[in-house]
């Protein structure tokens, strides 16, 4: 039975990729969308119940196995990650999800499942009750919905709001300890934002964050107000101020702090157009890139300029071999330039660990060949049980790794290509020959 669904499905999302716009008929086409919208909201139910059922039956296995409860769990979200083409931290938001939905929330489960409910909007009641008992929980769904008019109309907001009042009204405790587990939680975050701009996100209490915000505000408009703005608006003023009091640019010029930018010597020497790398961030443009190390040189902060070798024809980074049972520290830099994030497929996490892809108890060897940089989820689920990893050869080529999964699926990372060298025409190289030889 299983066998045959999965035939019709793909049978089924041929046809739906034949598909073509209703042109001219505005109202046949509204009625395709909401069919579609409909059709999406299903296959998000059932892929929760296939993901608890997964999960419930790995689990089982390895119980029946006799391995330790700790590694019960272990790997599960990642493989359901791998399979969906999401990061492992999605696939366990998606795991968490659909055991929620299957066991606690069985109302909630058929809204969605007769798209009558999306999943972002089960997202959003799931997470709001979250730190409820599974009983408290259950009255949640039940109340908002069992009767799909309920929510017919309802924006998010609204939404949220409803599960936050029942939440509330059933267990004030939990509601209170859940902010106070919260507040333990604040960070601060940043990702890249278009046109070689970033965003810097702070997770803080709203009290904390309303506070900041009003008196960024204020000294932006004190600063307008007495001629002393320099023609920037007020946003930009209140970003130029938190920059200023963060890092006290002010009053000490320059707390020198490492950036890896990562740039060919034609971009960097030559004019080149090709984009540099910016690490923990992405890909910058070269005047950008050229100009970013023009202004630190100029206002005197400590740059320096580290040579990394490169195979010239396919961009790869030089091997470079250790004896070491961890790697050392120059390996650890090299693996961090050549992958960027973790090189889960799908996982844009940053590098925690610096991972042997051949255990060293399978004899493997502590080089970049054999090396991969992991975020400490993916190295930890890589450890579990039916789980295999080898680098695959290919001299001179991108680096590659195999990543198999216990129920037998293979997947292929193969590390991000590199800014490339200045290419040497023919006649340069027979100049250059002479040259050294004379």
């Amino acid at each position: 039975m299983g066998a045959l669904l999965l035939e019709e499905l793909r049978a089924f999302t041929a046809r739906l990729q034949c598909a073509e716009a209703a042109s001219g008929d505005a109202g046949l086409g509204i009625d395709l969308l909401d069919a579609i919208e409909a059709l999406k909201s299903v296959g998000c139910a059932v892929q929760a119940v296939i993901t608890d059922d997964v999960a419930t039956s790995i689990r089982a296995d390895r119980k029946a196995a006799g391995l330790p409860q700790a590694d019960w769990d272990r790997g599960i979200a990642s493989q359901i990650a791998l399979a969906r083409r999401e990061s492992p931290n999605r696939g366990g938001r998606h795991l968490g999800f659909a055991r929620a939905l299957v066991h606690e929330m069985p109302h909630t489960l058929a809204l969605l499942r007769s798209g009558r409910l999306n999943e972002w909007r089960a997202t959003l009641l799931v997470r709001e009750t979250a730190c409820l008992s599974a009983t408290d929980r259950g009255i949640v769904d039940r109340r908002l919905c069992s009767d799909p008019a309920t929510l017919d109309g309802v924006g998010d907001r609204g939404l949220i709001a409803r599960a936050k009042a029942l939440a509330v009204e059933l267990d004030a405790a939990s509601v209170v300890r859940r902010h106070r587990k919260a507040v333990s939680e604040r960070r601060v975050t940043t990702r890249p934002a278009p046109d070689s701009m970033a965003y810097l996100s702070v997770l803080m209490p709203v009290e904390q964050a309303v506070c900041l915000q009003a008196t960024l505000g204020r000294d932006a408009d004190s600063l307008i107000a007495t001629g002393n703005s320099g023609g920037r608006t007020r946003n930009q003023l209140m970003v130029d101020l938190l920059f200023d009091r963060g890092t006290g640019a002010s009053v000490a010029a320059g707390v020198p702090v490492a950036v890896n930018l990562v740039l060919s010597d034609e971009t960097l020497l030559a004019g080149g157009h090709e984009a540099a790398q910016l690490q923990g961030f992405g890909p910058v443009p070269a005047g950008i890139a050229r100009q970013l190390v023009a202004e630190a040189v100029d206002s005197g902060t400590e740059t320096s300029l580290q040579r990394v070798y490169s195979c010239p024809q396919s961009g790869a980074l030089t091997a470079m071999e250790s004896r070491s049972r961890t790697f050392p520290k120059s390996l650890r830099k090299l693996i961090d330039l050549r992958d960027r994030t973790c090189r889960t497929p799908w996982c844009d996490a940053p590098i925690r660990h610096h991972d042997h892809i051949r255990s060293r108890r399978k004899h493997g060897a502590t080089s970049v060949h054999n090396g991969s940089g992991l975020c400490e989820a993916c190295n930890y689920a890589k450890e579990a049980p039916g789980w295999t990893a080898r680098p695959v050869s290919r001299p001179g080529g991108t680096h590659l790794i195999d990543l198999g999964t216990p129920t037998g699926h293979h997947y292929r990372s193969a590390a991000p290509p590199l800014p490339s060298a200045a290419r040497q025409s023919e006649v340069e190289a027979v100049l250059i020959a002479r040259l050294r030889a004379s």
